[in-house]
Parts: C-alpha cells; structure tokens; sequence
C-alpha cells in the first residue's frame, strides 16, 4: 500500500502555503496605487539608477504664415528624469519540531504574515516617495499643527484649494465611468472624519444625502476619489504640544506585544493629554520612520504605562530599544493627492511585483530547522513633482 506524505503531495503543501502567503501579499497595498510600472527587463538592473525620458511641448504657434519666406522647423527637446531602486528580503526560521507538532496551523500562518510583511514593505518604498517632495500646503509648519485650531484640519475649503493648485500645475487625471476626471486622495480615517462631519458637507447630509454621515458614505468630494484608511501613514506627534506635554523616553528595551511600557519620566499626571501617544522618533521634513506606533495610555503608576495598541495581541506591534522617544503631542496626518502615475515602478521580471517566496526549506547540520523567505527588487520613483501635492493637517479626534 503507497501511504500519501508530505513529501508525495510536496506539490499540494505548496500551492496551500502559496494561497496562504498570497492572500498576506494582497493586503492593504496603499500607496502603491499612485504607480505605474515602467518596462521591466533584466537589463534595467545592470544599475540601481532607471532613467525617465520626456519629451518637451512645442512654443505655442504665434506667427501667420509668410508668403515670401518658408517657415523654420522647430526641434523636440528632450527631459530625463531618474529613480532608485533597491531590494528587500526577509527569512523566517523554525524548528522542525514545531513544524511536526504543529504543522498546519503553524506553517501556513508564517506564509500569511510573511506574505503581508512583504506587502507591508515594498508599499512602504512608495509611501515614502509619495510623502516626499516640496509640493506642500498646509495651515502652518508641521510641528505647530494644532488640533485645537479650526484652520488646521482638512475641509471642504482646503480640499477645493487643493483642486486648484492642482489644476494649476496641470496635474493628469483619471478618467472614470462618465461622471467626470478625478484625482485620488488618500487619508488616514482622522482626516476623513474633519471632512464628513464639517462645512458645506454637514448641509447637504442634512438635506440631500444623510448616508453621508450615517454610512459613512463620502466616496468622493469635488473631483477627488477619496481613499480612507486606517494603515495611511500618521506622523504621530510631529504637531504642536499639549497644554500638558510628555516628552520622555523608554527607560527600558520593550518586545512587540508588550502591554506596559516604562517611561523615564513620570508622567502619570498626563494620562488624559493627547487623544494618542507616540513611541518613536518625530518625524520631520521628509523623516520617516516606518517602526513608530500609536498607542493609548490607558493606566499609569508613576513611570508605569498600560498601553493598548496595534499588535495583534492588543499590546505593541513593534520592538523598541532604550531611550526612544515617547511623546502625547498632536498628530499630523498627511492627505496624498494625485493619479495612477504620480509615481513609476520598477522590479525585476524574474522576481515579479510582489515578490519571490520560497517553499519550506530545511536548514541545519541535521535538517533540523526549517526556513521560508520572500525577497523584492525594485523602487518607486517621483519622476514629475508637479503631480502629486501633499496636505498635511490636524485633527479635532486630538483636540
């Protein structure tokens, strides 16, 4: 009698792993959709520099034609622009106990969340390209962004200045199923609620359309497709102080997961300051730092801090060594306006757009560890500055 195995049904074991890892590799891809690739051939990455041509418009034709002289041919010029690329990979190891003990389970939850850490990291490639670059407007600098100030947050005016500047700059525009060219805009929920819930828009929710608030039904706003998402980038605390200011750090190395933190400082009497408090550096000018984390304070003993956050477990969803910031200051929530093209991609052909994963592995001097891995080579590019425009705001969620 032939007994099925593991190692008969190798093939099987795979494609559910793969499914497993494919469904972590589609979640959630943000900013990626600001881009569109450029031709990817392996020749491309004969160097980490992928060069962008343009060609310039013709001067507008000003004069009548002569009926003595001929006219005087006029040359394209041409324009490059150039991008980076770069490769990120990362590997997974376990025992071959574990995997024997606990096997299904185990292994294709490792393809899962190795899939989204891939996911999670090449769209952080072009959240930063998207959240760079000089075309800015905002109510004032970013670290005196208050969410106590009206002027600061997103709104029906800043939303219609913002399709003014871009039209100004010719930005393109998508086109849709008839009911009009659109750009995209992306914003965390914060944002996205100063919007709903103020101005021009609080009208016609009560007269026309009260799904708006209700439903949460605002879809769209002038020639904006918005984007509303809890995983858009916040620069926590990058914006004006409370009236009751934490600026600390840990006193202690923390693990993600963990629960309690420990501060150098008591601040115990600030529990109740700042909507959210931020462990991690601020984040300034075109600063970014993919491991900072929002968190609650929901108890504190003196330099004892109990903490909600992210993690999957409830506590921290990232590690965090000995004297990183802690701070209860505003957030400042960044608003990406622009279209399929803002930005370009490029990867390599033989790994692919969302990477390369590896079957189980085994690894060792007795085989007795196995490893899975995913690897990306790729970038994002900015090409053209003029089509995308950053706003950056308060929130009154932190008033």
């Amino acid at each position: 009698m032939t007994t099925s195995t593991t190692s008969t049904l190798s093939n099987s074991v795979r494609v559910r792993q793969l499914e497993a890892y494919e469904k972590g590799a589609m979640r959630r891809r943000l900013y990626d959709q600001f881009a569109v690739p450029v031709d990817n051939n392996s020749d491309m990455f004969r160097s980490t520099s992928i060069v962008y041509e343009f060609l310039n418009n013709f001067d507008p034709a000003v004069d009548e034609i002569s009926d003595i002289n001929d006219v005087t041919p006029e040359g394209l010029t041409d324009a490059t622009a150039s991008f980076t690329t770069t490769s990120r990979v990362k590997v997974h190891r376990f025992s071959e106990k574990l995997s024997l003990t606990n096997f299904t389970k185990y292994e294709s939850g490792a393809f899962e969340k190795i899939g989204d850490n891939m996911m999670e990291s090449v769209d952080l490639l072009a959240q930063a390209k998207a959240l760079q670059g000089e075309l800015i407007y905002r109510g004032a600098a970013r670290a005196s962004l208050d969410a106590g100030t009206a002027g600061h947050r997103l709104t029906d005016a800043t939303m219609s200045i913002a399709a003014s500047r871009l039209e100004d700059m010719h930005c393109p525009q998508m086109e849709d199923d008839g009911s009009g060219a659109t750009w995209i805009a992306l914003m965390s929920g914060a944002p996205y609620y100063d919007l709903r819930v103020g101005g021009n828009i609080v009208s016609i929710a009560t007269y026309q359309r009260p799904g708006i608030i209700l439903n949460k039904e605002l879809g769209r706003f002038g020639a904006f497709r918005i984007v509303a998402s809890s995983w858009a980038k916040t620069f926590g605390a990058a914006g004006a102080d409370n009236a009751t200011n934490v600026a600390t750090t840990l006193n202690g190395a923390v693990l993600k997961g963990a629960k309690t933190i420990v501060t150098a400082g008591d601040v115990s009497a600030s529990i109740a300051a700042g909507r959210v408090w931020t462990i991690g550096t601020e984040e300034t000018a075109n600063t970014h730092y993919p491991d900072n984390e929002l968190v609650v304070v929901t108890a504190a003993s003196t330099t004892t801090l109990t903490i909600a956050g992210t993690g999957d477990n409830g506590g921290l969803r990232y590690n965090h060594d000995t004297g990183v910031a802690v701070r209860n200051a505003d957030s400042v929530y960044p608003v990406v306006l622009g279209y399929p093209g803002s930005l370009v991609k490029a990867y390599s052909g033989e790994i692919g757009e969302y990477g390369q994963v590896s079957e189980i592995e085994k690894d060792g001097e007795a085989d007795t560890f196995r490893k899975i891995w995913w690897k990306f080579y790729g970038g994002y590019g900015r090409i053209v500055e003029t089509h995308m425009l950053r706003m950056e705001v308060a929130s009154s969620w932190d008033a």
